[in-house]
């Protein structure tokens, strides 16, 4: 209904030199709504959101919000928060090492004296009707992820918020946690707030959500009730393409490694994170670790690849017995890793694009023959291109580009050490679902011409798509391996439960 809308963005544009960012975009949001935007890296969502807290002057269009008779100009996030609009990020803005209250009023004081009393009483009324488990005097470090983003909330909420952004909010969440934050913003809607959720999780899309709108390539495709569009219908909007061929991605890899030759085979290796275990890989063959969150899937593949100190058990790579204590000796090997955390673990964000492509390539020459410009240029191109990396240039800081085309980079780091066995720890993890495809095509393409990939997932459809062998883990044990028509997700959460294929 008219008189519910709280929000109307009309016709917005947002131009960058060579770049149409948005293109006459749509957006609207209804009183007591939660409502989705969605679309792959680079179809506009973050650039919609900016327009509209005032990070971003637009180009051209106009916002109305309720209780203005004109549309208006929002120059600034704090403009944006005299409007009633406020933003709660991924990555926590509050202050760890002070107490939730006064994270909740930082800022909001006036005059020189602060009346702690009424500050902790009136942030734990604020908490209680929010029924957010944190307490005023607590340091905010001491809480979880969830409950620091739901104290984020609580101060939005308590501004006088009309509308509430939540930018992944999810992402660095558990299943209770995220359940906790879905009860918090349900709450928010009875109480007439309307939410703008942003999110890679298509599930968590279908849980929440009331309304749909999807971007492509900076353009607005559709808003849609959530009822009316099948999930496999969002992603064809997202992406653009047909996706009834998608349960057929595997099509055509074998699942049959018995005549395969075994290219690597550890037998009781355990490092200083991870107990004993036997695991094996054969050429051409890709097999991923799963189980739930903590249950050793990554401290596993960190000790195949010696990211973590080994303390035990014999390696064998094409029948002979090799010592990988560190990664250097994993690379000269022919292994390579993309870790869990790419941030930490993967990019050198202050580093190019090419810079960051060629780092490997130039670990395993050593750094007293250095690779000649042209050499890193030619190689940056070519890969680059062959993953489609979007990118003004191969000198642009790798910091700049999207979390999806950022992993593109340190998946080419690894191709251009032309590695025997490449282990991908979650290298789809919030990134779009286009580039998720792209990967899991690219993963079984390496397969086919002989490369053994270990994949690792926190979405089991993934892994059942791209794995051909999974090795199930629970509590840092192997508790089954699962072939052929076991691949199911039934089977698997089975496994994780300790039901068929379990330990006993």
């Amino acid at each position: 209904m008219e008189n519910d809308i709280i929000l109307t963005m009309r016709g917005i544009c947002k131009y960058f030199p060579g770049v149409k960012a948005l293109e006459n975009v749509d957006f609207t949001l209804r009183k007591g709504k939660i409502h989705a935007l969605m679309g792959e890296n680079g179809a506009g969502k973050s650039t919609l959101i900016k327009v509209l807290t005032g990070v971003y002057p637009m180009d051209g269009g106009e916002i109305c919000i309720e209780g203005y008779d004109n549309s208006i100009n929002i120059r600034s996030p704090q403009e944006a928060q005299s409007f009633g609009i406020s933003t709660v990020y991924q990555e926590i803005t509050l202050c760890p090492n002070l107490t939730v209250a006064e994270n909740m009023f930082i800022g909001r004081t006036s005059g020189t004296r602060v009346n702690w009393k009424d500050m902790e009483k009136r942030a734990g009324e604020l908490l209680n009707s929010l029924g957010i488990p944190a307490r005023p005097r607590q340091q905010l470090g001491s809480c979880s992820l969830a409950v620091q983003q739901m104290v984020a909330i609580a101060r939005a909420v308590d501004t006088d918020c009309k509308v509430l952004i939540l930018d992944e909010p999810t992402s660095s969440l558990d299943d209770k946690e995220v359940a906790m934050l879905f009860r918090l913003m349900r709450d928010l809607k009875e109480r007439g707030v309307g939410i703008i959720f942003v999110t890679h999780f298509l599930e968590q899309v279908y849980e929440v959500s009331d309304q749909i709108t999807v971007l492509r390539n900076g353009g607005l495709i559709g808003e849609y009730e959530v009822e009316d569009l099948p999930q496999v219908k969002l992603v064809e909007l997202m992406i653009g393409k047909d996706l009834a061929d998608l349960s057929n991605i595997k099509k055509g890899s074998s699942n049959d490694t018995a005549e395969r030759k075994v290219l690597y085979e550890a037998e009781d290796l355990s490092s200083v994170e991870s107990r004993p275990f036997d695991f094996h890989i054969s050429e051409g063959e890709v097999n991923g670790f799963t189980g739930l969150l903590g249950s050793g899937r990554s401290e596993s593949v960190r000790a195949i690849f010696g990211a973590d100190r080994v303390t035990g058990g014999k390696v064998r790579i094409k029948g002979k017995d090799v010592h990988i204590a560190n990664p250097h000796d994993a690379m000269k090997n022919g292994i390579g890793y993309l870790p869990e955390d790419r941030k930490r673990d993967g990019i050198i964000a202050d580093l190019s694009v090419r810079e960051n492509i060629n780092l490997a390539l130039q670990v395993m020459r050593g750094f007293f023959r250095p690779m000649s410009k042209a050499q890193m240029r030619k190689f940056a191109d070519e890969y680059i291109d062959a993953l489609q990396i979007k990118t003004a240039s191969q000198d642009t800081p790798i910091k700049s580009l999207s979390g999806g085309n950022q992993q593109k980079v340190i998946l080419a780091r690894w191709l251009l050490t032309h590695p025997d066995y490449l282990i991908l720890d979650e290298p789809t993890r919030g990134i779009d679902i286009g580039t998720k495809l792209e990967i899991q095509k690219l993963v079984l393409k390496l397969a086919e011409e002989g490369m053994s990939v270990t994949f690792i997932s926190s979405e089991i459809e993934e892994m059942l798509r791209t794995c051909s062998r999974l090795i199930v883990m629970r509590d840092r044990k192997i508790v089954g391996e699962l072939t052929g028509d076991e691949l199911t997700q039934a089977r698997v959460m089975k496994t994780i439960a300790g039901g068929e294929h379990g330990d006993e």
